[in-house]
């Protein structure tokens, strides 16, 4: 019986710890700042992916853990994105075309995260800001892998502007 109750109190240890374990980094999404997406783009033209976050989102948490560890959006985030992962509460000076934004005190969020959603604040919000110089695509919510990919691929493959997003959603197929 003392076998028993050890080997089940070793069992519960090893999988608590293992779920609190972060996945390998070369699996995740690598996320760069603004500054640096923006200063890419003169060399480079992609789609800017933007994780629009807060430290308080229990589903932002779960996306980062969970939709950006998936191997093969990693990969293809990588490829096909500018990626930037952004505090939407940051009290610090966003710089973004030319122009500053700041902390809005009475919306509790940086301006700029205002200008992305176009005043519609919801977290997690996934930000898609396309190379054609159109404004930025909000896709808010919780998404999973599954449903991240068509989105991916939509503004990945220069889809965007050229097919109407539900056009391009009956003929896609799903790999991931």
């Amino acid at each position: 019986m003392q076998k028993v109750k050890l080997f089940f109190l070793y069992a519960t240890l090893f999988l608590l710890l293992t779920s609190v374990m972060p996945m390998p980094k070369e699996n995740r999404v690598k996320w760069i700042g603004l500054t640096e997406a923006e200063a890419n783009l003169k060399n480079e033209k992609r789609p800017i992916l933007i994780d629009l976050y807060t430290d308080w989102c229990g589903w932002c948490k779960v996306m980062d853990k969970k939709t950006y560890s998936n191997k093969k959006l990693a990969a293809y985030l990588a490829d096909k994105f500018y990626t930037v992962r952004l505090n939407a509460e940051t009290k610090e000076q966003i710089s973004w075309n030319g122009k500053t934004y700041h902390f809005n005190s009475a919306y509790k969020v940086n301006e700029f995260a205002i200008f992305i959603t176009k005043g519609r604040l919801e977290f997690p919000t996934t930000i898609v800001i396309p190379t054609d110089g159109s404004e930025p695509q909000a896709i808010a919510g919780y998404l999973e892998t599954k449903d991240f990919e068509i989105i991916a691929k939509y503004f990945g493959e220069s889809n965007y502007g050229n097919i109407s997003f539900d056009e391009y959603q009956k003929k896609f197929k799903p790999s991931w």
